[in-house]
């Protein structure tokens, strides 16, 4: 039988024990999929709900989780946690042509709590996301180019810092995860593929071909 759905109660009590139940059962959760609630809600602004050091040990397993997967981000309700923290890291090596063109920087690990995204300037720009929520499909999703982001960090401090290119996308995607938007929310749907025929098709380092052929964004 499937293990019991993880709750969406927002209350502090209810938050805390679901993350002492994950820290304390010796395993890494499984990531959580569309369908459940919980990535269809805005999650809860952080807000002292776990002491720092149980907040430091949740951000370590998000940590494991999303290297497990492997994926370059994970939001707290990806676990099941309807609360307003997200971790990143992009150290992957990438084919330095589609690094190129998709403006891919390495982005060491770094841990957000609360973000605001704002663009920065109007540029914007398409590729093809998946996420770790929605296996096994992939769609292009047009988003800004540029952006600002304001957050807390771990040790509470407020931080701004600015993103491009794909770094940009990653804060944006998992942003996004905070406030219960997927990111087929937001892709062009006649872009969707199944992972096989995006890795036959369309994995060239832009979304040229795609378009074309799948009539998505015309002109």
């Amino acid at each position: 039988m499937p293990s019991e759905a993880p709750p969406t109660d927002f209350s502090v009590a209810r938050i805390h024990e679901t993350v002492q139940q994950m820290l304390g059962a010796g395993v890494l959760p499984p990531v959580v999929q569309a369908g459940h609630p919980v990535l269809r809600q805005a999650a809860a602004l952080f807000d002292g709900q776990l002491n720092a050091e149980e907040l430091g040990q949740l951000i370590h397993l998000m940590r494991s989780v999303m290297r497990r997967a492997p994926g370059v981000g994970l939001a707290a309700p990806q676990l099941g946690i309807p609360l307003q923290v997200a971790v990143l890291e992009d150290e992957f090596d990438v084919d330095p042509e589609a690094a190129a063109v998709r403006g891919r920087e390495p982005l060491p690990f770094f841990a957000m709590l609360n973000p605001h995204v704002r663009p920065s300037g109007t540029a914007s720009v398409a590729f093809y996301e998946g996420c770790l929520s929605v296996n096994g499909l992939q769609a292009a999703v047009a988003r800004p180019e540029n952006v600002e982001v304001d957050f807390t960090a771990p040790d509470g401090t407020r931080q701004q810092r600015s993103f491009s290119g794909w770094q940009a996308r990653i804060v944006q995607h998992e942003t996004d995860h905070l406030h219960g938007i997927l990111y087929l929310d937001r892709a062009e749907l006649r872009s969707l593929s199944n992972n096989a025929e995006y890795s036959a098709r369309w994995a060239q380092p832009d979304i040229g071909r795609a378009r074309q052929e799948l009539g998505f964004l015309p002109g």
